[in-house]
């Protein structure tokens, strides 16, 4: 493992995309992105999503890390264009890990 592998998070990735939301748009592409609206900042994240799919199947394993590197940092995009952190994303994370994932699956609401 780097030395940037090891001292980078997605925390501190979600504290920059913040701290970036303040800038003014002619510095920053995440505000530029934020001002556009959540539709926007969605549209983006599943092209994201949909290159990052497709980078599994027919990339090398570099490709993929970009791609999902790419997705993540529009996912935190979204979340704070709502509104909502990593960390109540993670909360939600706590609470499905105890019951099984077909368990947890099967008594959403929502599918």
């Amino acid at each position: 493992m780097t030395a940037a592998m090891g001292k980078f998070t997605v925390h501190d990735l979600e504290q920059r995309v913040r701290a970036r939301a303040q800038a003014s748009p002619e510095e920053s592409y995440t505000r530029k992105l934020l001002d556009r609206g959540v539709a926007q900042c969605a549209k983006k994240l599943g092209e994201e999503a949909i290159e990052t799919a497709l980078a599994a199947v027919g990339e090398d394993r570099d490709r993929l890390m970009a791609e999902a590197a790419d997705l993540i940092y529009h996912l935190l995009v979204v979340l704070a264009a709502r509104g909502i952190t990593l960390g109540e994303v993670e909360a939600v994370l706590a609470a499905r890990t105890n019951q099984s994932g077909l368990d947890e699956k099967a008594s959403r609401k929502y599918s």
